[in-house]
């Protein structure tokens, strides 16, 4: 199967709508099982979120740096490599962050990262797996104020 291609527009709402759906899933559940109030969690999962995007981004440069300079080919050891570099940069990151903003231990904070994990990894796939199904509904959405092109007429003689 090949890769459809994506344009800004389309990859903006594909991550936006990720998100979206992800926090109003996410905090409700976390703030429940936390004893927390909804705009603690609402607030702390966006941050979050935000902060995935920022370091994914970031490590991503770094790590193709240092891809490049060791000569690695992207195979399934450097891919995991991968994975595992970005969480547990991920987890250093929130796991403070989450520990401050609800005063909780760093262990809860750290119980907690593993079940936004523990969500995020079938929601990831669950999501993308819809997406797939219903892209040409979303292009269409997507494309409804878009100027129609109209194919040029020469005279005929």
């Amino acid at each position: 199967m090949t890769q459809a291609k994506k344009s800004l527009k389309e990859r903006f709402f594909h991550a936006f709508l990720f998100e979206v759906l992800a926090i109003g899933l996410c905090a409700p559940a976390a703030a429940w099982a936390m004893g927390k109030s909804l705009f603690e969690m609402g607030v702390l999962t966006a941050v979050i979120a935000w902060i995935a995007l920022v370091w994914n981004m970031i490590y991503n440069a770094g790590f193709d740096r240092v891809e490049n300079h060791y000569g690695w080919t992207r195979n399934l050891r450097v891919r995991v490599l991968h994975a595992c570099g970005f969480e547990i940069g991920l987890i250093l990151i929130v796991i403070p962050l989450a520990a401050w903003w609800l005063s909780i231990s760093l262990w809860q904070a750290f119980v907690l990262d593993i079940a936004l994990v523990l969500f995020y990894l079938p929601y990831g796939f669950l999501y993308n797996l819809a997406y797939d199904r219903s892209r040409p509904y979303v292009m269409k959405w997507l494309s409804r104020n878009e100027p129609v092109a109209v194919a040029r007429q020469t005279p005929c003689a």
